[in-house]
């Protein structure tokens, strides 16, 4: 992917000394918010395949539909192996009803057979092997190779990307252009926890329209770049 692409005339207000103190409240305010479902299977299995399914179940999906369909599903299968030896109408009704659960169960069962193949039935550690699965972006791809290996990245979602522009410490059009502006400035300690963080704060607080400015703990450092409304 090229460098990221940066709003012209654009003029960034916060500082990385600035962000840095942000995430440390955030991240303590964060233990009162409800944590990723991608989260808690890692923290629950450390298993990457599990996190790698339960990533791709979580796409246009709420994370408490998410929670449901994927302990229903590793209820069955919690392998590549296993989960071939379910049926796609099988897996549909164990996924249902996450956003586009026919095409997904379809999908498990070409990275499954992609797994087996190709990986030895194991998740690879690298994220260029990993873009190469059926289904999987960069944010996906920096999921596994964080929560599921412990190795540096940045996984930027729509919460990461709207956030950091709307705190004015980038200014990028696309969540992928964000990921490459984080990879030049943020610095090294924050690129695993910060999903985390900001996920569970544009879930609780920092809605994409109407934010809980009143009662976000960080609001007087926030340049609130796009709000137009906020409670």
């Amino acid at each position: 992917m090229s460098p990221p692409i940066f709003v012209e005339g654009s003029r960034l207000t916060m500082t990385t000394e600035t962000l840095d103190r942000i995430l440390t409240v955030l991240q303590r305010e964060s233990r009162n918010w409800q944590v990723p479902i991608v989260t808690l299977v890692a923290e629950r299995s450390n298993d990457p395949f599990q996190i790698l399914v339960s990533t791709l179940l979580s796409l246009r999906t709420k994370d408490e539909t998410t929670t449901a369909a994927s302990r229903r599903l590793f209820a069955k299968a919690t392998t590549p192996e296993a989960m071939l030896s379910l049926s796609t109408e099988e897996i549909r009704v164990l996924i249902f009803p996450v956003g586009f659960y026919k095409r997904k169960a379809e999908n498990l069962h070409a990275v499954s057979r992609m797994l087996l193949d190709r990986y030895g039935g194991r998740v690879p550690a690298d994220l260029d092997e990993l873009l190469k699965i059926p289904g999987v972006g960069r944010k996906t791809a920096n999921l596994v190779v964080t929560l599921g290996f412990g190795k540096p990245g940045i996984c930027v979602d729509t919460h990461v990307h709207r956030i950091t522009n709307r705190f004015g410490y980038v200014r990028t059009r696309t969540p992928g252009e964000t990921e490459f502006a984080l990879r030049a400035k943020l610095p090294p300690a924050w690129w695993i926890p910060i999903n985390d963080i900001l996920v569970a704060f544009g879930q609780s607080l920092c809605h994409p329209t109407s934010p809980w400015c009143s009662r976000c703990p960080v609001e007087t450092d926030c340049e609130k770049t796009g709000v137009t409304r906020s409670r």
